[in-house]
């Protein structure tokens, strides 16, 4: 029998949680906020049950994608 995929709903880091969104938990480092993108699953203002596996490894992945293609005309936060 093969088992599912690791569904990451909440990271639960050892860091005073900021806020908790849909599908991303933040987290106060300081000076500075990690953002951490989940694989909860969001529709309609409420978040599911169940999650997508790797959906957040993709949400991260597109961010950056659009975070470098467009730091020429805006500066953000992309380390």
């Amino acid at each position: 029998m093969s088992s599912s995929p690791a569904v990451l709903m909440n990271a639960n880091l050892p860091l005073p949680l900021f806020r908790r969104g849909k599908v991303r938990d933040v987290y106060d480092l300081g000076d500075r906020l990690l953002i951490v993108s989940t694989d909860r699953i969001s529709a309609f203002d409420v978040v599911l049950p169940c999650g997508i596996p790797d959906k957040g490894k993709v949400l991260n992945q597109l961010s950056a994608f659009w975070f470098q293609k467009t730091a020429h005309m805006l500066p953000n936060h992309l380390a």
